[in-house]
């Protein structure tokens, strides 16, 4: 199937912002039955005279055999590209048959757990939780978010969220990576996946708060897309928009960034130094350092940080593969 707090003190204000979505565009069948139609007109008959087609000098057949030999090649790049970028949906029946995602929309944890579901293609339900409030996870002693019911099961924490899931629904992975639990392909899987947590994900809120503009811009996407009544979206813009650009000065004091937009800057390009050559860290395909990246990337892409991300360093590329790799959401609207 084919279909992708660090501010406890004010919960709202923690979180990174805007998602993006990803397509492939296909080859018209019309547009090639058309060529080949072009190529194979040439018609005579005996006693008449009919229109010569504009390469008459040429032989029609010769003709004919080569243009649908260049489309058959162009299929099967088409075809082998597809492969490449395919999703990898696990055997049906350990498809989880409910999942449930309590999330901000903005939240780059929320999002990195969409990126692995959309990947794999597990179909999932969404709560929008209200910052404020919280109601809509009061049944938890967990607090943040967020939180993944599976078929019942509570699971917490982006990271054991996808730590568990991958046990369920890919057993072959998880074996062979036990198999060769010394790999240095398992190790720098993890190694990536600990910078995100430990580093990425530090450089957004410093960027996309650090200025005024910048900050209502963030915070027009929160409350377009957030859980939120028509009071609260008015005083969280502005007033939250406030808040998180004096937070932003003391997020960049507490992890040493000096220019914000440089260290975003690095943090691109240090991952594109990982890549090493390749499409994804994983390789022809993405693993999970590809898809948390991804993830917590995905917030910000269309704002004004993540534009110029994508335009001051070579992280473009790799993205725009995620993005078709991803492909579009598993989520099951209502």
């Amino acid at each position: 199937m084919r279909r992708a707090s660090t501010l406890a003190s004010f919960p709202v204000l923690s979180r990174s912002i805007a998602t993006v979505r990803g397509g492939a565009t296909a080859t018209s069948a019309s547009a090639s039955h058309g060529l080949l139609q072009v190529a194979l007109y040439s018609t005579t008959s005996s006693g008449s005279h009919l229109r010569r087609p504009w390469f008459e000098s040429f032989s029609g057949r010769k003709l004919a055999i080569g243009v649908a030999g260049t489309l058959a090649s162009v299929a099967i790049a088409t075809s082998l590209t597809q492969e490449v970028y395919a999703k990898e949906p696990p055997p049906a029946e350990l498809v989880p048959k409910e999942v449930v995602l309590y999330q901000y929309e903005a939240c780059p944890f929320c999002n990195k757990v969409k990126a692995f579901l959309d990947y794999y293609d597990i179909p999932y339900k969404i709560v929008e939780v209200n910052p404020l409030s919280k109601k809509e996870i009061k049944f938890s002693e967990y607090k943040k978010v967020p939180i993944l019911m599976v078929d019942g099961e509570q699971l917490v924490d982006s990271s054991d969220i996808i730590d568990t899931l991958t046990e369920k629904i890919l057993p072959d992975r998880v074996a062979e990576r036990v198999a060769v639990s010394s790999s240095n392909e398992d190790d720098e899987e993890k190694k990536w996946r600990k910078w995100v947590d430990n580093h990425l994900v530090h450089m957004l809120s410093p960027n996309i708060y650090r200025n005024t503009s910048e900050a209502l811009e963030s915070f027009d996407y929160i409350t377009s897309n957030g859980n939120f009544s028509y009071t609260e979206k008015f005083t969280v813009k502005y007033a939250g928009a406030a808040a998180m650009y004096f937070v932003s000065k003391k997020l960049k004091k507490k992890y040493n960034i000096t220019d914000e937009r440089a260290a975003l800057y690095e943090a691109a390009e240090t991952w594109v130094d990982a890549l090493d050559g390749r499409e994804f860290l994983g390789g022809s395909k993405p693993n999970l350092a590809d898809l948390a990246v991804f993830g917590v990337l995905r917030p910000i892409r269309y704002l004004r940080s993540g534009k110029d991300m994508v335009e001051h360093t070579r992280i473009g590329e790799w993205y725009s593969r995620m993005e078709r790799a991803v492909g579009e959401p598993a989520r099951i609207k209502d």
